[in-house]
This record gives C-alpha cells, structure tokens and sequence, in this order.
C-alpha cells in the first residue's frame, strides 16, 4: 500500500500520535478530520493534511482509518447523516480501531460491502505511551487477504498485529482483554490496600510480587506507574471509557451464557468512581475506593 493516501477520522488521545507515526512513516500523504481543532493544528505541523468535513476527506482518501470513543460514533461517522456510507467511492478501505461491539462491525462490514468499500475492525491494546512510540498490539477482524495488505500500514502504529477471524473477532478480543485486565487491576488494588494496612512497603510489595507468579502487564503499568503513585490523570483511559467496554464484554457473557462475576464486580466499582465524580480519572483510581486515605488528585502526565 506505498502510496496509498490515507485518511484519519479521530485524532484524540489514541488517534492523534497513531496518525503521526503514519505521518512519519508512511509514504503517501496523511489527511486528518476531527471536530477539535487543536490536534489537527499540532499535526498538520508535522505533515498532516487537514480536511474540513467527513465527506471531504472521502473524496481524497484510498483508506480511512478511525480512532472514535465509542460504537455511537462510529456508527454515526460512518451510517449516519453525512457519513462514509454516503460519500466514500467503491474501492476504498476503512479500518476501525476504536473499540465497539463486534455486532456493529459486521453490520458495518456488510453495509460498505454492499457499496464496494472494505471493512476490518483492528482495535487497539496498550497505553499512550505505546500509541506515542508505535508499539500497540492490533488485534484485527477480517478477510485474511485485506489484513495481509494492511499489515505494513499496521507495523506503522503496532508492534504485534494479531489476525483473530472474520470482521467482528478483533473487537470481541479486545473487548475480552480489558476485561481481563480490568480485573486483574482491581486484584492489584485489593492486595496493595491490603499490604498497606499490614505495615508492608508498598514499592516492596509490588517488587516482590513482580518477581513471582502474580506478576503482569496491570502490574508492571497500571499498579507501579498509577496506583502505587497515587497518579490518575483526566488525559488518560478515563473510568466512563473503561466502564463503556466492560460492558460491551458484559454483553458478549450474556449471549453467551457465561455468568461473568468478576466482570460484573469491577462493573460495581466503576459506577461508584463515577457517581463519586471520577469517572474522569484514569481508571485505576478504583484503587482510592478500596482505601478511602489514598489522594485522588489528577497529575498533568499520563503514566
């Protein structure tokens, strides 16, 4: 796909440093279009192109990429009034990466195919940071020949790029893992605040247990670099997103008919953060609601 102009619809936390690395990366031009200004203005000072509405970038894009908060809006940037199901030509790709119900990629997929367009869900996994640097992990649905062109545009953004099936799996995977890894933070948040409360050094508790068996990806970033540092920043995976794919997960254990307990625990959790006024926060600052003495002030970086 050398050449190939691409277009970026969501350029926020996630969108805004995975387009720049397509910026420096990629050989063909970049196109930007986000209802906020500001990264745009910060891209377009690194090469991007910026478009002034949906359909203006449709006209020039061979394949959009999204990076939207939620499947409302995916849905609507790409069925709604105005949106890529009206205005992109027969031939061009788009890529979601936001994360949405795998429901909603297959009536995607089967709506653009009707029209000629490609579809794949890839979603992404890992922090900022990751975004910054280009390491994500991608986990894709979708025709194995499509992921085969994507995966050179994909090794842009993502260190390990995961083929899960047919459109639709890759978001049911990554929907799946942070179910997973919310769990195991609020594990990590119970046994702090447990440590804590018998005397043990909270840097040593989580050094010992990083050497041992309940060592993890949730411990290594979210419990030393957030919870052990008291750090839950409002430019970061905030609890409302967090609570948003769980229960998209929540919802796949109900077709399924898997009682998903634990999920529905940590559910009860973040609807407290919120209701408490911390649904803003960077989502390990569950860890304050299980030890009231913790601070929840926000911190200008994002662990």
């Amino acid at each position: 796909m050398s050449g190939t102009h691409i277009g970026f619809i969501g350029v926020g936390v996630m969108g805004e440093p995975m387009c720049r690395n397509l910026v420096r990366e990629h050989s063909g031009p970049v196109t930007a279009y986000d209802l906020d200004p500001t990264p745009l203005e910060r891209l377009a000072a690194d090469g991007a192109a910026t478009a002034s509405s949906i359909a203006a970038l449709a006209e020039t894009a061979d394949l959009i990429f999204l990076s939207l908060p939620s499947g409302r809006d995916v849905r609507a940037v790409c069925l709604g009034d105005g949106g890529l199901i009206e205005c992109l030509p027969a031939g061009r790709t788009v890529v979601d990466t936001s994360t949405a119900p795998p429901a909603l990629a297959r009536e995607l997929e089967s709506a653009f195919a009707a029209r000629g367009i490609a579809f794949a869900d890839a979603p992404i996994a890992r922090t900022r940071q990751a975004a910054i640097g280009g390491t994500l992990s991608i986990m894709v649905g979708g025709d194995a020949a499509l992921v085969e062109r994507l995966r050179p545009l994909l090794a842009h953004i993502a260190q390990d790029v995961t083929h899960c099936g047919p459109v639709g799996s890759g978001q049911a995977v990554k929907i799946l893992n942070n179910m997973i890894l919310f769990q195991n933070v609020r594990a990590l948040a119970e046994g702090l605040a447990i440590a804590r409360r018998q005397g043990i050094d909270p840097t040593t508790f989580l050094e010992a247990v990083a050497r041992s068996s309940g060592d993890s990806f949730a411990l290594r970033n979210h419990g030393m670099k957030s919870i052990l540092a008291d750090r839950y920043p409002e430019d970061a995976f905030p609890v409302t997103y967090a609570l948003k794919d769980l229960d998209y997960a929540l919802d796949l254990a109900q077709e399924s008919e898997v009682d998903a307990e634990g999920a529905a625990l940590v559910k009860a959790l973040f609807t407290e953060a919120i209701e408490r006024g911390l649904g803003a926060r960077y989502h390990p600052v569950i860890a304050t609601l299980m030890d009231p003495s913790r601070p929840t002030q926000p911190e200008e970086e994002t662990p």
